[in-house]
């Protein structure tokens, strides 16, 4: 059975990977949380290289296959703040939406995009696989909803009259920019894993 490490510290992680590998045909892909002590720098300028530079290191360091995903919030108004940064906006969530929503004030242009990158690494290290998924939507001026984590009571998609956190999960499972990087994934690992 060929080991799929994902290269991340948060075994939420891989619960939520888990939950987009159902496909049958991928049943044989076993998912492993990488080690504690495998720390990755995030040395990329976009969501893509660093999601290749984790899936890389972590499979070279290994000898296994590896995935890894990099994630943020895009925001057009902010020149694509805080994009990279997302996660280290500020201290605490609370903290970064409040930053975001300040920052935010008097733009009329309120247009953001949520991206997710997701690549998957041979034993050596070399890229197999890359994908990307977008979900475009709007910075609200006040939070909405208690669903999600992050910036989701304030990303608001406009097809569906909802923000992440009033959404329903599974309707954020299917949408989201992390639905959609593991919707074009999934028959690439498939075929990926045919060949194997």
């Amino acid at each position: 059975m060929p080991i799929l490490v994902v290269a991340t510290g948060n075994p939420g992680k891989v619960q939520e990977m888990q939950a987009y590998l159902t496909d049958p045909e991928l049943a044989a892909w076993q998912l492993q949380l990488k080690p504690a002590e495998l720390d990755i720098e995030e040395t990329g300028t976009t969501f893509l290289e660093n999601a290749a530079l984790k899936a890389s290191q972590v499979a070279q360091a290994l000898g296994e296959w590896a995935i890894a995903d990099d994630s943020g919030l895009a925001v057009d108004a902010l020149n694509g703040a805080p994009g990279l940064y997302s996660a280290r906006y500020a201290s605490t969530t609370e903290a970064r939406i409040q930053r975001l929503l300040a920052e935010m004030q008097g733009q009329s242009n309120r247009q953001a995009h949520f991206i997710c990158a997701i690549a998957v690494a041979r034993p050596d290290g070399t890229i197999a696989l890359q994908t990307e998924g977008i979900c475009d939507g709007e910075i609200l001026e006040e939070p909405r909803g208690s669903g999600g984590f992050g910036y989701d009571p304030v990303f608001y998609v406009p097809a569906h009259q909802m923000t992440f956190a009033e959404m329903p999960a599974s309707l954020k499972h299917d949408i989201s920019h992390r639905g959609l990087a593991f919707q074009a994934l999934v028959p690439q690992l498939k075929a990926l894993l045919a060949s194997t």
